[in-house]
């Protein structure tokens, strides 16, 4: 039987410290895998795009996934798909599960994650593109470091300020205003063109930027970059997206103390993940334990 995992079973079954707690164990022991994943993208003949990550793989599970997202960037939600879990003894399809929100929890709480091992010392947090993962990006934040003001922005006013009131924090008119006014700054757009230079930012401020995750998007610019340390998910899967240069570390370094991340806070730091297939495997089989265990979710029959 498949379990079948929607939108609401995993907001019930996921808890913020739970995710965070395996993916800080997934950043530190993924790369014992010997299967590397993969990241598949391609064009549509229709105005969006479609991506599979595969196989999500982690030391000590006994399970995989595979992942079919379709990306619609004027579409609500933008992002639709399925995450198929899959037993690693026999490839029983144990669990279908609803890609945005699991895409979006585990993003999210994996930056969260990424910005409070780099950040400095600052609490005023702010959010350029208010969506769904700058969403769990500060759940997930708060639950990790204090936060004092909030700064939100957002192409769509509307969103800034039910963004801004679910957080008690404050709407402001541009992009520099918000690099003006935080100490960490998190962004989450579907951008083009970069949106902060250096000239925008000070020295000692974080960026945890999600828009690297396919070819053509850029929310920071090269001499931001260049001036900051950067440090990534996973080295090969950014260097195939090409928007970045050469990072400086890997999330998995830092969280095994392979590298010492910020050594001043003085320090630019930028974090930019393009998001792994084990992240997807690290929620999906938290979220498959909990609902096996409690009774949880419909059940089907594929093979009926």
């Amino acid at each position: 039987m498949t379990l079948l995992l929607t939108r609401g079973d995993l907001e019930a079954l996921l808890e913020p410290e739970a995710c965070v707690d395996a993916l800080r164990e997934g950043f530190r022991d993924a790369e014992a895998v010997p299967v590397a994943g993969q990241r598949v993208r391609t064009d549509l003949p229709f105005p969006g795009t479609a991506t599979a990550l595969l196989p999500g793989l982690l030391p000590g599970v006994p399970a995989y996934t595979v992942k079919v997202n379709a990306k619609f960037p004027s579409a609500r939600p933008a992002l639709r798909g399925v995450i198929c879990l899959h037993s690693g003894a026999d490839g029983e399809l144990l669990a279908l599960l609803d890609s945005a929100t699991v895409t979006a929890w585990r993003t999210g709480f994996a930056a969260a994650l990424g910005t409070h091992l780099l950040a400095g010392p600052g609490e005023a947090v702010g959010v350029i593109g208010a969506g769904a993962q700058a969403e769990v990006m500060v759940r997930g934040l708060v639950a990790l470091r204090p936060r004092s003001a909030l700064f939100v922005h957002d192409t769509s006013a509307d969103r800034a300020a039910e963004f801004a009131a679910r957080h008690g924090g404050e709407v402001l008119s541009s992009v520099e205003e918000v690099a003006a006014a935080a100490d960490i700054v998190l962004t989450a757009t579907w951008s083009r063109e970069p949106l902060l230079s250096l000239a925008d930012t000070r020295a000692g401020q974080h960026f945890t930027s999600l828009g690297v995750d396919e070819p053509g998007k850029a929310e920071l610019a090269a001499d931001l970059l260049d001036a900051a340390l950067l440090v990534v998910d996973d080295r090969e899967l950014t260097a195939s997206v090409g928007v970045l240069r050469a990072p400086d570390a890997t999330l998995g370094e830092l969280v095994r103390s392979e590298h010492p991340g910020r050594t001043s806070d003085s320090d630019r730091t930028v974090y930019a993940p393009v998001g792994l297939p084990w992240q997807d495997l690290a929620l999906a089989w938290t979220a498959y334990g909990r609902a096996e265990r409690e009774g949880i979710a419909r059940r089907m029959d594929l093979l009926a």
